[in-house]
């Protein structure tokens, strides 16, 4: 069955689509993310995105291109190591229909085929249910929690660790 997204990098014609997105989905993200919605915090979270540390994905729904969500790889280490980290979040309108799934199962695919990493982790606050869910029906396992482990929207907060490791 063909998957009813693609993914990709993001590009600077994709912001007003992006920006639009993001503030749409202000509600949905808080207190997790924020994700960039103004001009400046686009131009600045692609000058970052930039490889051999930061590979940055958009998913995009097959039949209309509307963005559906945003996968990281970030702080990718090579050498004996071979890790990543992962941040991801879904736009309003398209969560709970199993499209971040695909996407996030395509990213990991590409991350462990094409970018020869062994592991990928995502670090997510314990009281993000759905993130978790997410993580889990990917094939993300538990590997721990810890406190106080990330600063996110100004406050330290607790994290659950969840990692994938290429079979």
């Amino acid at each position: 069955m063909k998957a009813s997204i693609y993914i990709r990098p993001p590009v600077p014609a994709d912001m007003a689509a992006f920006i639009e997105a993001a503030v749409r989905s202000k509600a949905l993200h808080k207190p997790y993310i924020a994700a960039p919605d103004t001009e400046a915090k686009f131009h600045a979270y692609l000058e970052k995105m930039v490889e051999p540390v930061y590979y940055p994905f958009l998913i995009l729904r097959r039949d209309t291109d509307a963005l559906v969500g945003v996968v990281n790889v970030s702080n990718v280490i090579r050498g004996m190591f071979h890790n990543g980290y992962l941040g991801y979040y879904a736009f309003a309108g398209h969560e709970r229909q199993g499209l971040m799934r695909q996407g996030l199962q395509e990213v990991v695919r590409h991350v462990f085929k094409s970018m020869k990493l062994h592991r990928l982790e995502a670090n997510i606050q314990p009281c993000n249910k759905a993130s978790i869910a997410l993580a889990a029906a990917c094939g993300f396992k538990k590997e721990g929690f810890s406190p106080r482990y990330l600063k996110v929207r100004g406050r330290w907060r607790d994290h659950e660790r969840w990692a994938i490791v290429a079979s």
